[in-house]
């Protein structure tokens, strides 16, 4: 993606990765350097989310609490998950599907800061369902038995498509969800491959600029000011080294804070870390920022995925949330 919304858990990856998780060359977390400073390894996803991060390390938030960051960009759930397990990240960055499959795999994480919202606004948020500019398809009811691209199948995509379906009267069950890179639906929709998409930023600024309509904000329908994706870390670093956890959350929090009063400075840092162009950086719907997660969304989401069969068992948000 926005490779945000991956799952992709593989179970010998991760068994393998907990297994090695016990051995004392990944046992240390995070490194100190001299005068006790704290080398701290984040896993994250290059793209339009982790904002906040790249802007508190250059207004020093992180440095001011004795932090040196390193980000270090993976593939998505499927790397950074067992990439903290095992100590190769001290932290990570994943949508909160992701981590919900962990934790019902008993892969031992935990989240520690809020990591992205939705905007809670119908037509204004971040993600959506869109078809081309002719497409008979007017609302959501009308998705029914289409073909919908999503980034990864079994995840929050499909998900909180189905529930919008649903919400307006459509059958969810007849919609055949088809697997493919965020970058690749635009050619899709247009040469009539799929019917509809499931995006997010920027490639949904680009496709509306193309003449696409939105016909479901599907984040705002799954819940009120949702929270998708969250920062988080092994059970093993919190009991190790709750200092440097504690730590790491309060520059998380400041960051997330700065960045939503500065949007300006937002869609700048974009420019240390991503490639989308100007014209594209000025128009793409930031996400939100804030401190909090909203554990009813949350919760929300987890019955949904639960009803759909994504989760092996109900998720425990208990083990899962602080």
């Amino acid at each position: 993606m926005r490779r945000r919304l991956i799952a992709g858990l593989t179970l010998a990856l991760v068994a393998s990765t907990v297994a090695a998780c016990g051995s004392d060359k990944d046992s240390g977390g995070s490194g100190t350097s001299s005068g006790g400073v704290d080398n701290v390894t984040v896993g994250i996803i290059p793209i339009i989310d982790v904002a906040p991060i790249y802007l508190g390390q250059s207004k020093g938030f992180f440095k001011s609490r004795d932090i040196e960051l390193k980000l270090e960009a993976g593939q998505g759930g499927a790397a950074i998950v067992p990439g903290v397990v095992s100590g190769q990240f001290q932290f990570g960055f994943s949508n909160l599907t992701s981590l919900m499959v962990a934790q019902t795999k008993n892969v031992p994480v935990k989240v520690v800061a809020a990591g992205v919202s939705s905007t809670g606004e119908q037509g204004k948020d971040f993600g959506a369902v869109v078809v081309k500019g002719g497409s008979p398809i007017k609302t959501a009811k009308d998705l029914a038995g289409k073909k919908i691209s999503v980034n990864t199948l079994k995840n929050i995509g499909d998900t909180a498509t189905r529930n919008s379906v649903r919400k307006a009267g459509g059958d969810d069950k007849s919609i055949d969800f088809v697997e493919m890179p965020f970058p690749t639906m635009q050619a899709a929709l247009e040469g009539g491959q799929i019917d509809a998409a499931w995006v997010v930023e920027p490639q949904l600024s680009s496709i509306k600029a193309a003449g696409g309509r939105e016909v479901a904000s599907t984040f705002v329908d799954a819940a009120p000011d949702l929270t998708i994706a969250a920062y988080f870390t092994a059970q093993k670093l919190i009991a190790d080294k709750p200092d440097v956890v504690k730590r790491f959350t309060e520059a998380m929090n400041e960051s997330m804070t700065y960045a939503d009063a500065h949007p300006d400075e937002v869609r700048q840092i974009l420019t240390a870390y991503t490639k989308i162009d100007d014209k594209t950086r000025a128009a793409v719907v930031l996400p939100k920022w804030p401190t909090e997660i909203n554990k009813a969304s949350v919760q929300t989401v987890a019955d949904l995925g639960t009803q759909d069969g994504i989760f092996a068992s109900a998720p425990d948000l208990g083990k899962l949330l602080p």
